[in-house]
């Protein structure tokens, strides 16, 4: 960010353009249509997770498909697209190097930049030779480097050998009916040129209506997402191969879903449809740091995945999201198009309380309430809690078994409380002073 010094007008830009293009949803996304339909590009409307998988199918089956490359897209992992066309009988090959490693795991990525971040080399040494049984045992896999030659070596193979190559995209371009695609690694790049046919997968709130408005947006993207003044590859795919085209596919297709993002638009809490996905939200989220993406057993873990997810699949299940955050504000300080997460996150939190508590909850809830509102009942409550806790906990200092959350002890142990009181020790600290 120091060699961004207009890094938080950045930020007010990026807020205003994404707002802009909410504000002019439906002119943009038909100015898309018309452009890229123009160059050649067909355009797909689902308005579901399953018809966006049926039509990704569909184009898959007329182009006589049997082997799929796939970057990375937070969106296919939405819509479940890959085991969808696998079992149509398609192999699907993830190429980002994390996504493939989670792929061979029979896992879901953990982070929403980093999926593999979860697992460690030797994970990915042991997962490998696991895998790829056509290689000598004995081959070193001490180093990234080694890693990485394998995983090249097997993957190049499947990039030539690909009928259909599918991707996201992180902007769309509304003017041009082009889609931008970021990546490190080059792997989306040999995914939409090499096969025939090239399946751009997105969503609608990704359009934005000029290149320059996509430029600001990809300046605050990178930085806020790695740590990078840009990604190593920053890719425009307009149309198929032209006359002319050294490389390119021979069919170009763009998916748009929907997939409740209407609904969500039309409400109170539509900010949330500014995220470009950086993921910076997830990297300061005390609680994410904690528990891993995979706890939140969402498509989208930490803050954003608590803001997004229970309208994107409304149950009791995601609405309980927003109660999995200390609302600390740090995800919505460093968010760069500036999204309320901490207010999208606690109409949640009262949604969730107002529709699903049940009566012995609602009873416990007012009982804390009497309690929480009375001081002189309150404290002498707590120290007693506490006391009656570390009791249990004995000199292990952990406890294995508490009523009333056995969903958290049941997998884990619990801290017992440590000496004396926050409050305590405040009124302790006040007196001193």
């Amino acid at each position: 960010l120091a060699d961004c010094p207009g890094f938080e007008a950045l930020r007010h830009a990026g807020r205003d353009i994404k707002d802009y293009a909410l504000a002019n949803l439906d002119l943009c996304l038909e100015t898309f249509e018309q452009k890229a339909r123009a160059i050649g590009t067909h355009v797909h409307w689902a308005a579901t997770a399953q018809d966006a998988n049926d039509i990704v199918l569909d184009v898959c089956r007329a182009a006589n498909a049997r082997l799929v490359t796939k970057s990375k897209s937070m969106v296919s992992e939405e819509i479940g697209l890959a085991g969808s066309l696998q079992a149509a009988g398609l192999e699907v090959v993830e190429t980002d190097l994390g996504e493939y490693a989670v792929q061979i795991r029979g896992e879901t990525p953990s982070h929403i930049v980093a999926p593999a971040i979860h697992i460690s080399q030797d994970d990915v040494a042991r997962d490998f030779r696991r895998r790829h049984v056509q290689l000598p045992e004995e081959r070193d896999l001490s180093t990234p480097e080694a890693l990485v030659d394998e995983a090249r070596g097997i993957l190049r193979q499947k990039f030539l050998g690909a009928d259909v190559g599918i991707s996201g995209a992180n902007l769309l371009i509304a003017d041009s009916g082009t889609a931008i695609i970021v990546t490190n690694e080059g792997n989306a790049d040999l995914t939409l040129s090499l096969p025939r046919v090239h399946i751009v997968l997105t969503s609608i709130e990704k359009v934005v209506p000029t290149f320059n408005d996509a430029l600001a947006l990809l300046r605050l993207l990178a930085r806020s997402s790695t740590g990078q003044a840009m990604t190593a590859y920053t890719t425009m795919v307009t149309g198929p191969r032209r006359d002319g085209d050294p490389d390119g596919p021979g069919e170009c297709h763009v998916v748009l879903l929907d997939n409740g993002r209407s609904e969500l638009l039309a409400s109170q809490m539509r900010e949330v449809l500014r995220c470009i996905r950086c993921g910076a939200c997830m990297n300061h989220c005390p609680v994410y740091c904690a528990v891993g993406g995979h706890a939140y057993h969402a498509v989208y873990p930490g803050p954003i995945g608590a803001a997004l997810m229970p309208a994107l699949a409304p149950g009791a299940e995601a609405q309980e999201l927003a109660s999995v955050s200390t609302f600390c504000g740090r995800c919505e300080a460093v968010c760069p198009v500036e999204i309320p997460l901490v207010s999208i996150m606690r109409h949640w939190r009262e949604v969730a309380f107002s529709t699903a508590a049940s009566r012995p909850q609602r009873a416990l809830l007012k009982a804390w309430a009497y309690v929480a509102r009375h001081p002189r009942l309150y404290h002498p409550l707590m120290r007693a809690a506490a006391a009656t806790l570390a009791a249990w906990a004995g000199a292990r200092g952990r406890l294995q078994s508490v009523p009333f959350i056995g969903g958290w002890t049941r997998h884990r142990d619990l801290p017992a409380p440590q000496g004396p009181t926050f409050q305590s020790q405040w009124r302790r600290r006040e007196a001193q002073r």
